[in-house]
């Protein structure tokens, strides 16, 4: 994917890295200064409210107060969004996977496939899962090492800046490589991609344990219910989404980057900031279904004999990508409930 995706461009089938990288740049923010830093500042000033009260400042602790009751009220309005995009995804899954529509999806094609159908979808997910491992494995290898671990929590911009433009280097360069079956240098530069990726995002385990537990659990179901959808449903029902997926996008994309200058607990801040977070958990799990369906349509169209052979790696990095901004979304709503308590 490449950098159009970032301005809004309408298409689809082109940006990937933006989507990885614009959350790496808000997750090392938010991470250090967002609802963590507000809750931490509603904390201080209720353990201090004596002390500050006998000096004639009592009102400072007001702002921090009304600041956290709206952060409440956007999760509330947040996790009501998302649970009725999760009934009506419940509701897709049963009329698809019931037989009521009477479009073929590719589950009822799947027993047509010819076995190099198979092995493509076979070899895009198994890059998938390795990808998942690649960049846990770097992630705990930078946690292990504070010196790293302590780089890679740097939240200047100048940091978020160079992490942006080395993660859409990586990626541009992964997908450029022509891909040939085996270990070359195409699988050598993923393998980097990945890598990369995992330790800039290995400052995440300041949310603790349980909570990142809780978020794998969380996204694995997200992931297998929408997979599900997108495999019983009729085969271009979500190639059609392309428009309102980009604005989607788009809306997602600004708002991450206003969150990353704007404070949390101001209102138009922390407007963008929900806008980011269960926004963007609608237009991921949107865009998980159009993926799916897309890397099944290449899978099922790629000619046979072509001279190109099928891409594996360049068709999982959609998918990765998608499942990726699912679960740091996850873990930014379970952590910062799990501070607030």
């Amino acid at each position: 994917m490449n950098v159009g995706r970032v301005v809004g461009m309408s298409t689809i089938k082109t940006a990937q890295a933006p989507r990885y990288a614009i959350q790496v740049l808000q997750t090392s923010k938010q991470a250090s200064s967002g609802i963590v830093g507000a809750h931490q500042s509603a904390r201080l000033f209720s353990k201090t409210n004596g002390s500050f009260a006998r000096f004639g400042t009592r009102e400072r602790a007001e702002p921090i107060k009304t600041a956290m009751d709206h952060v409440g009220t956007m999760h509330n309005y947040g996790m009501l969004v998302i649970g009725g995009a999760g009934a009506v995804g419940i509701g897709a899954l049963c009329y698809y996977g019931l037989g009521m529509s009477n479009a073929e999806g590719a589950l009822e094609r799947s027993v047509l496939w010819p076995q190099y159908v198979r092995d493509r979808i076979h070899s895009t997910y198994a890059h998938l899962g390795a990808g998942f491992g690649i960049s846990a494995a770097a992630a705990y290898a930078t946690f292990k090492s504070p010196a790293a671990l302590r780089l890679m929590s740097g939240g200047s911009i100048m940091f978020a800046i160079g992490s942006f433009a080395a993660l859409i280097a990586s990626s541009v360069v992964v997908q450029s490589i022509p891909y040939e079956p085996g270990f070359g240098i195409k699988q050598l530069a993923w393998a980097g991609h990945c890598s990369l990726l995992g330790a800039i995002l290995a400052p995440l385990s300041m949310f603790g344990g349980p909570a990142i537990i809780r978020a794998a659990t969380y996204t694995a179901g997200i992931v297998g219910g929408l997979s599900a959808i997108a495999v019983c449903a009729p085969s271009e029902r979500f190639l059609v989404s392309t428009a309102p997926l980009s604005i989607g996008l788009g809306v997602v994309v600004a708002s991450s980057f206003g969150s990353m200058f704007l404070p949390p607990t101001s209102k138009f801040g922390l407007g963008l900031y929900g806008i980011a977070l269960y926004g963007g958990l609608i237009v991921f799990s949107g865009l998980l279904l159009y993926d799916t369906q897309k890397t099944i349509k290449k899978a099922e169209l790629h000619p046979a004999y072509s001279m190109a052979p099928y891409d594996p790696i360049n068709n999982s990095l959609h998918i990765y990508m998608d499942i990726l901004n699912i679960f740091i979304r996850m873990l930014q709503i379970f952590g910062g409930q799990q501070r607030r308590r």
